[in-house]
């Protein structure tokens, strides 16, 4: 099989990762030992990575750049037959503000590939040492965000994510705490469901606040965090004080799947 790494005329998009430096995957590390130019978002990217650059490579961080003037360090670079990786924080496909420029490279007939990362849902689940999904209290996972200087359809506004229930995780939305606690209490939340919010998850300077819908919005704001945070609300967040409720199947003795017989 051909590796995306065999074509250096190939932009690459490569998910960096939630902040800690080893949560990059193995093919996005060899993806910048490869680099000749490197173009990242320096405003979440942990810089240590660039560390990872072979000698003679340009590092551009694209936080005050505009969308033109990304694309013209990609496509100098890849008229010059230099390898470029558009290095994005966590996972590219995520709030990562890809599509419109893969679509800059399909209209100049340019390849790309993706490399995906870890998004910060997960690195925050970690951090909380919490599973998302559990049976019997929630088997949906929503990936949304507040609505803020950037509009959410209305069909997506929170008020109508939370009459589903399950596991919410909010990016870009800490700033908005007190707006999100009082939307998600028209749905199917209640004052007692569980919240938490992780900072800068899976950096050194990480800091976790746990709570209730009804106390989080204080908690937050007395931790002084304003941004560069995950909240994540529902009943799973609940298990490591009140237990699992219900065991997965997976395990079950009395339960057969295809690589294991009921005994």
């Amino acid at each position: 099989m051909i590796s995306v790494l065999d074509n250096r005329r190939e932009v690459l998009f490569v998910g960096a990762g939630p902040g800690d430096p080893e949560l990059i995957t193995v093919k996005g590390l060899k993806a910048l030992r490869s680099a000749d130019v490197v173009i990242y978002a320096g405003s979440l990217v942990n810089p240590a990575l660039l560390a990872e650059l072979p000698p003679g490579a340009v590092a551009h961080d694209s936080a005050p750049l505009t969308l033109d003037q990304v694309l013209e360090l990609m496509l100098e670079a890849v008229a010059a037959g230099r390898r470029v990786v558009r290095l994005h924080t966590g996972d590219p496909s995520v709030y990562g503000a890809i599509q419109e420029q893969m679509a800059a490279l399909d209209a100049r007939g340019i390849a790309y590939a993706v490399i995906p990362g870890v998004t910060a849902a997960f690195a925050a689940a970690a951090a909380l040492k919490q599973e998302l999904t559990l049976p019997g209290v929630a088997q949906t996972v929503i990936l949304s965000r507040a609505e803020g200087r950037t509009p959410v359809p209305e069909k997506e506004h929170l008020h109508r994510l939370a009459a589903l229930g399950g596991t919410l995780c909010l990016y870009l939305s800490v700033g908005l705490i007190e707006e999100v606690v009082a939307a998600l209490l028209t749905g199917a939340y209640t004052p007692a469901t569980p919240a938490a919010v992780v900072y800068r998850a899976s950096w050194p300077d990480e800091r976790r606040v746990e709570g209730t819908l009804a106390d989080i919005a204080g908690k937050v704001r007395a931790a002084g965090i304003g941004r560069q945070a995950l909240i994540i609300i529902g009943e799973v967040l609940a298990a490591r004080t009140d237990g699992v409720p219900e065991k997965s199947k997976l395990y079950d003795p009395e339960f057969s799947h295809g690589f294991r017989l009921k005994s």
